[in-house]
């Protein structure tokens, strides 16, 4: 065992243990205030509701305890248990030439990692969801989602892969330069196109046609300097009874939707306060840094690999023969980064909670911070989010703020 096994070989060890640990604290948290309504929601929450969302919610984190571990074994085999060799030594044998081999290599590596996710993904659709009275899927149409994600991420990927293993192969040792300028472009193209062209395989989306709420949300669009492509209604009902309402796509092609659900269960100074909170997201930049933060990132990771892929001690560590293919170089370094990332998550948590919060606050400006203080409070109920998450947890994972701090924080605006 070289230096490298023994390191990688810890930091898995400490990934899936802390893992472990947080859930388990999570769960336990749940569990001890699953009794009693927490006293800020006493009122507007009932008991039943409040117990049902911490079942709901421990049941996702044993799910994701078993998933944990599921994927350390996985990734195990896939290094030290020679499948990665193994899924190699097929795509040479079937293609010619080291472009095409490679893309096979990774097409083949993204089939088995998909195959082992299928039952996790089906459980937790007829499963978990079923279980707590929120899938509305058919297994007919959970199977045909499947397919299509396959064929938009086989159209949209295998010729990014290809252009990716031919840039590292001909542009010299300033490569990973070049595929980051790529990648950049790729995001946003996707980014573009999305609206239009991918999201309407999966979901119908229909013009908004209340008239008085969609006159509503214009003058707040107005009022905040927001220009959109229009205003659409996603039929979220199909799949989910859970509702939301997000923006999308880039530049010009913006667009505002709304989940059915949402529209059902939220009044209209309700509905205008969510939105005023998702319209601080844009104005604030919320998004544009989040997107230069990830650019930012993804270059610096892309110059390690452009070291890394011509080390031998990186493929031997990982239980792989060297030399190897750049396919190769390129696949051991997405199974090898989120094991030693794995303990900035909470970095990146405090940053979309401080994020939340000043939306929460631009909301509370342009419409009524109490409108959604109630919005959040009945989507809390609606979507079983857990009142009272493990606070260690909560800060490790949690991309909005606990329930009731949110909660506080804005009640101070609306006073």
């Amino acid at each position: 065992m070289n230096a490298f096994t023994a390191l990688f070989l810890a930091a898995l060890a400490v990934s899936v243990g802390v893992r472990l640990w947080l859930a388990r604290r999570h769960v336990g948290h749940i569990l001890a205030h699953r009794a009693a309504v927490p006293g800020a929601f006493a009122s507007s929450i009932s008991l039943e509701a409040h117990q049902k969302a911490a079942d709901y919610s421990c049941a996702r984190a044993r799910f994701g305890m078993v998933h944990s571990v599921v994927d350390a074994v996985v990734l195990l085999v896939l290094t030290f248990g020679g499948l990665l060799q193994l899924l190699d030594g097929v795509a040479v044998s079937w293609l010619p030439g080291p472009l095409l081999q490679g893309t096979a290599l990774i097409a083949l590596f993204a089939l088995v990692t998909s195959l082992v996710d299928l039952p996790f993904s089906y459980y937790r659709t007829f499963g978990i969801e079923a279980r707590f009275g929120f899938n509305k899927m058919t297994r007919a149409m959970w199977l045909a989602d499947l397919l299509k994600h396959g064929a938009v991420a086989a159209a949209l990927g295998l010729p990014l892969v290809l252009a990716v293993l031919w840039l590292m192969r001909a542009t010299g040792a300033w490569w990973w330069l070049y595929v980051w300028l790529v990648w950049v472009a790729f995001s946003v193209f996707v980014m573009a196109v999305y609206p239009a062209l991918i999201a309407p395989l999966f979901n119908k989306f229909s013009p908004m046609q209340d008239a008085s709420l969609k006159e509503r949300i214009e003058r707040l669009l107005a009022k905040c300097g927001f220009r959109s492509s229009g205003l659409f209604v996603m039929d979220g009902s199909r799949r989910s009874t859970h509702g939301n309402a997000y923006f999308t796509g880039f530049g010009k092609t913006k667009r505002i939707v709304f989940f059915d659900t949402l529209l059902q269960r939220l009044n209209e100074d309700e509905i205008e306060a969510v939105l005023a909170h998702e319209l601080g997201h844009f104005k604030l930049r919320h998004v544009i840094r989040r997107m230069g933060w990830t650019f930012l990132v993804s270059l610096g990771f892309l110059a390690l690999l452009g070291w890394l892929k011509d080390e031998p001690w990186f493929y031997h560590g990982l239980g792989v023969s060297y030399p190897a293919s750049d396919a190769m170089g390129l696949i051991l370094f997405l199974l090898v980064v989120p094991v030693f990332t794995f303990l900035l998550h909470p970095l990146v948590a405090m940053y979309s909670r401080k994020h939340e919060f000043e939306a929460d606050a631009y909301a509370a400006q342009y419409s009524s911070a109490r409108e959604l203080v109630n919005a959040l409070v009945k989507l809390y109920k609606d979507n079983a989010s857990t009142l009272t998450p493990d606070p260690v947890h909560s800060a490790f994972y949690d991309s909005h703020p606990p329930a009731r701090i949110r909660i506080e924080r804005l009640q101070t605006y609306a006073s």
